[in-house]
């Protein structure tokens, strides 16, 4: 067992937090999907893992130890923004909940 074990609802704020730095910059092939779709098409206590890979592919994956996931998405916003999707999956391989970010403020010089 974990020293810090993580309750669902923290694992997404965690998650988050570990991932707040990917709204902007580079972004890696497979994570980017139109905010539309994922809205629409993930659904918490139906799609499954395998339902995101053969969706939307493989994307920024936070596993914890007690056998929970947060997967991100990105959406294009403009601007060289992304709004955020995480999505938390549980140890059956089924989502759990979403969330979604909308986009930061574009950087000021």
């Amino acid at each position: 067992m974990s020293r810090f074990p993580v309750k669902p609802v923290g694992a997404v704020v965690l998650a988050l937090a570990l991932l707040s730095g990917c709204a902007t910059g580079d972004v890696p092939p497979g994570t980017q999907a139109p905010a539309e779709r994922l809205a629409t098409a993930v659904v918490a206590g139906t799609t499954t893992r395998a339902d995101l890979l053969a969706t939307f592919g493989k994307t920024k994956t936070v596993v914890f130890d007690s056998g929970y996931e947060a997967w991100l998405y990105q959406s294009p916003a403009g601007g060289g923004r992304f709004s955020e999707f995480v999505i938390l999956i549980n140890p059956a391989g089924v989502v759990a909940k979403t969330r979604q970010r909308p986009p930061s403020a574009p950087a000021t010089p």
